[in-house]
């Protein structure tokens, strides 16, 4: 590697760090810290909850268009730090406002938390959007946006553990600190988790340096969104399997803080579960390149597969005991610390694929499949979680003694069985529909050198 290559390495992953402490505390904790926090009643909970999981929805759509306009931008920062930057402090202020102590309640409470929390999904999207695009504007070595995308998963694992492993304990120091005060607790948190957002999103704004050895193409109109997005079989296969993953994701880690309090009985041990399950994912992520130079990504997919199998299928059956609820946890989190990673791979494998079928190579429009399918997979995950709370009685509890056998029961058919469900049609998807591996990715290339759209 070179020196721009390391430190473009080091750069752009260490931007994530801040990032995904960021988002790990809106798309994990922002309902806890409702029923909880503000101790919403099942009524508002419906209500707020309804809003979130339809807002993700919309918003999604919003996100292809946000990658046409990135892609049509041209400024002597290059087409993706303006909107690092503007996402990273727009997001930031809606953040401040989502856990904010509103001062009102009932419906102007549902508004301003609404009008808040739309701007907050659609500026994050902007960031998120020209941030991952910068990973394939760095190489077009397979092998190399491995490496990137490796490290930048450690930081985005890191920033994430950072704030589950912390969040309950921070939170609970800052309201004894403010004498008892959880909703100023929980606000400066959130100021801190925003500071460290922007600044380490400074290393890539400062120091990432992109390629500009693709050919200049005319700007993409919204005509054109269509065909850029549907015309590409490969992105549009990825994105499903995706979507699949992350629904089964989300919908397992947004139950993580219920399950420790109202299935375990002790919420504190969620912070111990969640260090081993980080340190675990970071041991993967560590290892995966070199797996990577090894094995084929079909077969690191199935093997991902196979232990995120077994994991659900241990914490399912597991007794309320820490060893066997730890093991289910490193074979689970294992298991999709590599399948996140291939998955950013296909991703970013698809813009050439579609820059040799289609002419043209909208890295910002086939990116912004990822920030749609997290929101999709955030939103359906709000969803079942609200609806889970309420049927099953926990909502209303206060201790796990107030919840039935058969409302346990329901938490761990929402939390366990219906997401191992949607990552394995994922699964079978990718591997009936995904054709791009390294010889046809190589062809590709050189069809694209021969014709000169890339130098």
């Amino acid at each position: 590697m070179t020196t721009l290559d390391k430190r473009n390495k080091y750069c752009f992953g260490l931007g994530t760090i801040g990032r995904d402490m960021f988002y790990s505390l809106e798309s994990m904790y922002l309902l806890f810290f409702l029923t909880e926090v503000r101790q919403l009643d099942d009524a508002m909970l419906a209500l707020v909850g309804g809003v979130l999981t339809v807002l993700r929805i919309l918003d999604a759509f919003n996100d292809p268009i946000t990658g046409v306009i990135i892609d049509n931008t041209h400024s002597r920062w290059g087409k993706f730090k303006p909107w690092i930057l503007t996402g990273a402090l727009v997001s930031a202020l809606c953040l401040l406002v989502l856990f904010g102590d509103i001062p009102v309640s009932g419906a102007a409470y549902v508004v301003i938390f609404a009008l808040a929390y739309i701007l907050w999904d659609i500026f994050y999207g902007v960031n998120d959007i020209a941030y991952w695009t910068l990973l394939p504007a760095l190489s077009l070595d397979q092998q190399q946006r491995e490496r990137y995308g490796a490290f930048a998963r450690i930081c985005a694992n890191i920033g994430m553990y950072a704030v589950v492993v912390g969040v309950l304990p921070a939170t609970s120091a800052l309201t004894d600190a403010f004498g008892g005060d959880g909703k100023k607790g929980w606000f400066v948190f959130a100021v801190i988790v925003c500071a460290l957002m922007i600044g380490f999103q400074l290393f890539t704004l400062l120091g990432v340096k992109e390629r500009r050895d693709f050919k200049e193409e005319n700007n993409t109109s919204l005509r054109e969104l269509g065909k850029v997005l549907f015309a590409n079989d490969q992105l549009l296969w990825t994105a499903v399997s995706m979507a699949l993953f992350m629904i089964g994701y989300c919908t397992t880690t947004s139950f993580g803080t219920y399950y420790f309090k109202f299935a375990y009985g002790d919420e504190n041990m969620y912070s111990v579960f969640a260090g081993v399950l980080g340190m675990s994912q970071l041991a993967a992520l560590l290892v995966f390149p070199r797996f990577a130079a090894r094995f084929s990504r079909k077969k690191l997919y199935s093997a991902a597969t196979v232990l995120v199998v077994a994991g659900y299928g241990v914490f399912f059956f597991a007794p309320m005991n820490m060893i066997p609820i730890a093991v289910a946890g490193v074979l689970l989190f294992v298991g999709q610390a590599f399948i996140q990673t291939l998955m950013l791979m296909f991703l970013a494998d698809t813009i050439e694929y579609g820059q040799w079928k289609l002419g043209r190579r909208n890295d910002s429009v086939t990116f912004s499949v990822q920030p749609f399918i997290n929101k999709i997979g955030a939103a359906i995950a709000t969803g079942v979680v609200t609806v889970t709370l309420i049927i099953s009685g926990i909502n209303r509890a206060e201790t796990a003694a107030d919840v039935t056998a058969e409302g346990l029961l329901i938490l761990k058919i929402a939390m366990m069985a219906l997401p191992l469900a949607a990552i394995l049609v994922g699964y079978f998807v990718y591997l009936r529909k995904y054709r791009i591996d390294a010889a046809y990715y190589n062809r590709i290339l050189d069809d694209l050198r021969r014709r000169g759209d890339i130098r």
